[in-house]
C-alpha cells in the first residue's frame, strides 16, 4: 500500500470525511452505523470548522484514509480517525508525527475512556494522562492527556 499524503482538506470532501469518521467510530465497538449518525458528524465537521478546526486528511491517491482535526490556538489533537482498511499501518504514528510539526511545544488531546486501544496507544506515544470528566453532550466518560516536547523545555 502506498504511503497517504497528509493535506488540507477541502471543502467538497467534507461528506466522505464524515463517512471515514463513522466507520472509524463504529471501528472501536462504541457506535453502531446509521444515517443519522453520519449526518450528525458531517454537520459537526461544517460546524467545528467555523470554531477553529483546522481539518486535515490522509489522501491515498484519491481516497480519504484518515481525517485528523487540530484547534491550533487551543493546542488541541481534536480528532484523529484512521479508515478500518488503513487501520495497523502506522497511519496513525504519521497523523501525529504531522500533528507535532504543528503543535512543537505542546498538545492536548481527549479520549473516550471505554477506547482502550486508542488511549494506551497515545500513552506509548509520549502523552501523559491528567484527568477524567464525563462529556455533558454525549455522557461519555473522557480521559485527558498532554504531551509536552521535553527537548524544548527550560
Amino acid at each position: 500500500m502506498s504511503h497517504p499524503i497528509i493535506r488540507p482538506a477541502c471543502p467538497e470532501e467534507y461528506d466522505e470525511i464524515g463517512r471515514v469518521w463513522m466507520e472509524s467510530w463504529v471501528s472501536t465497538g462504541l457506535a453502531e452505523a446509521s444515517g443519522f449518525l453520519l449526518a450528525n458528524l458531517r454537520a459537526r465537521i461544517r460546524r467545528e470548522i467555523e470554531n477553529g478546526w483546522s481539518l486535515f486528511v490522509a489522501d491515498d491517491k484519491g481516497t480519504i484514509a484518515a481525517m485528523l482535526a487540530l484547534h491550533l490556538p487551543k493546542l488541541d489533537l481534536d480528532m484523529l480517525f484512521v479508515a478500518p482498511a488503513y487501520q495497523g499501518q502506522s497511519l496513525g504514528r504519521q497523523l501525529l508525527a504531522f500533528t507535532r510539526t504543528q503543535l512543537p511545544d505542546e498538545i492536548c488531546l481527549r479520549c473516550v475512556r471505554e477506547n482502550e486501544k486508542a488511549w494506551r496507544w497515545y500513552e506509548r506515544e509520549g502523552f501523559v494522562f491528567e484527568k477524567e470528566e464525563t462529556e455533558p453532550s454525549n455522557g461519555f466518560v473522557m480521559k485527558y492527556y498532554r504531551w509536552k516536547n521535553e527537548r524544548n523545555a527550560p
